[in-house]
């Protein structure tokens, strides 16, 4: 499999922010379903306006689903285009599924002479490329998910189970496909299973093409991770939050630990981002 795609949409997700142009997004067709065995389609793409596919299509193959037993769905019907990429799922078994992408990678610059020296590659290519020793070496691990939920019948909660690493959502408090206009959503935010403090949360409106204003919604976790949404009506809402080196709101949370593996001696230190769509129903 060619990595470099995926390296590239790496950093732009490790890089989301609502001042940022381009957002990676994933957007089901619907989140709440019933019936037997019904399918659900999706759209990705990295955008600058929220669910208009218009600058990068992402690589089919960085995407997974896992059902609500806790194992692998085979994805259907996979295309790649130009700007966006399209895919199906069968909801075989009542219960929750989770869409996600998840991309782990080693950025490094380095000088040789006056010249400024970049590298993007996984941790097998970065100790192939021998850069250790280089002059005024910088190391960052960059560690980034993106995902989305669909639900056939009652919620569920094994698809939904933490990995313990990188930044993500434990949804102990409020499931993903049961969010409705007006009401609060109490998340928590962790890092590498720990809870991710004093971290700046936006969440934005899709359809933002057609607002002056992006209407960002924006929470602060608190020293337990959680952070509060009201949803102020009906639709698709992005979420992101990121930290560490190059995190929009600058800094690292409290309790902050290295994604496994961690940058090489000499590094930056690590950052991840999260990124998720949630679709918000009408009261």
């Amino acid at each position: 499999m060619n990595m470099k795609p995926l390296l590239a949409l790496a950093v732009l997700v490790a890089l989301s922010s609502p001042a940022l142009a381009h957002r990676f997004w994933i957007l089901p067709s619907s989140t709440v379903l019933s019936g037997e065995e019904p399918w659900v389609t999706f759209d990705a793409a990295v955008s600058n306006n929220l669910f208009f596919p218009d600058h990068v299509a992402p690589p089919l193959e960085a995407f997974k689903a896992i059902g609500p037993d806790g194992q692998p769905v085979e994805l259907q019907n996979g295309s790649k285009g130009k700007y966006r990429t399209v895919f199906d799922l069968a909801l075989g078994k009542e219960g929750t599924y989770k869409v996600a992408t998840v991309r782990e990678m080693i950025l490094a610059t380095w000088k040789e002479g006056e010249e400024t020296k970049n590298f993007r590659g996984n941790e097998a290519e970065f100790k192939a490329a021998a850069l250790e020793g280089k002059p005024e070496l910088k190391v960052t691990n960059s560690y980034s998910r993106v995902e989305t939920f669909v639900t056939r019948g009652e919620p569920t909660k094994e698809a939904l189970k933490p990995t313990g690493k990188g930044l993500e959502i434990v949804f102990d408090q409020a499931h993903p496909n049961d969010l409705f206009a007006g009401e609060k959503s109490t998340f928590v935010l962790q890092l590498n299973g720990k809870p991710a403090a004093g971290v700046k949360v936006s969440v934005i409106k899709g359809d933002d093409r057609y607002r002056s204003e992006a209407g960002e919604i924006s929470a602060t976790t608190n020293d337990k991770g959680e952070f509060e949404v009201t949803w102020p009506e009906a639709g698709r809402f992005w979420l992101n939050a990121a930290v560490g080196a190059g995190a929009p709101q600058g800094g690292a949370p409290k309790g902050e630990g290295k994604p496994q593996g961690g940058p090489p001696k000499g590094g930056a230190g690590p950052r991840s981002a999260y990124t998720a769509v949630f679709e918000v129903l009408p009261e």
